[in-house]
């Protein structure tokens, strides 16, 4: 599988694309400069030398959408709109993995606060922003802890709770989500449940913040998958 992560010389993206790329995928890390993508992407080969196999290229993010097979927006809030609106062209009836939260940090407040959007939450923007495309948006990997993405090799103690209208691509997403050493993916629904999924984000910072942690996250106990 070809994923490639839009807005990925993030920490967020990069740590994504380590976890794939150890996970056996194929990675692309878009940016919105193609040199700072080729830089990062020379950086974490560099880092990941001890590992067999790895598969890592820079693009910048229209050419990383067009490449992609599926998807992965990591970006701040206040990127989304504008980074969606580049690749926007190039996005056809993909699978976009939304991890945009809505953060109080976006107009300089903390991180442990939510912003309200007009939309409802982050994927449902990127939704009406995509509405004249095919696009499949699922919200995923709101809650997940960038300190555990980074924390290799060790295993991710933590749920991903992902949200989407399409049910055949939040199968894919879960395929691929479940390869990352773990992980268990819970499919809380419709994409609008998204504006309850990423208000968990905030909530976990601030519990990170008070417990003097970097490894908060979230179990969803007693459900069995079918």
């Amino acid at each position: 599988m070809k994923i490639a992560i839009i807005g990925g010389t993030g920490s967020q993206g990069l740590n994504l694309g380590k976890r794939f790329a150890i996970a056996g995928e194929d990675v692309i890390i878009g940016s919105r400069k193609e040199e700072k993508a080729l830089m990062k992407v020379e950086e974490t080969l560099e880092e990941l030398k001890d590992y067999e196999n790895i598969s890592m290229v820079g693009m910048a993010n229209e050419v990383a959408a067009e490449e992609g097979e599926i998807l992965i927006l990591t970006v701040p809030l206040s990127a989304q709109k504008s980074t969606l609106q580049t690749i926007k062209d190039h996005v056809g009836d993909k699978i976009i993995m939304d991890a945009t939260v809505p953060l109080e940090t976006a107009i300089g407040g903390s991180p442990a606060r939510f912003i309200d959007l007009m939309e409802g939450s982050a994927a449902e923007r990127t939704a009406k922003i995509l509405k004249n495309t095919d696009a499949k948006v699922i919200a995923a990997f709101n809650n997940v802890s960038n300190s555990l993405l980074e924390n290799i090799p060790e295993p991710i103690d933590s749920d991903c709770l992902i949200a989407g209208n399409d049910n055949e691509a939040k199968k894919v997403a879960i395929e691929l989500i479940e390869k990352i050493p773990g992980i268990e993916c819970i499919d809380c629904g419709k994409l609008e449940k998204a504006r309850m999924i990423e208000k968990i984000t905030p909530l976990l910072i601030g519990l990170n913040i008070k417990y003097k942690s970097h490894y908060g996250g979230l179990r969803i106990t007693g459900i069995k998958k079918e």
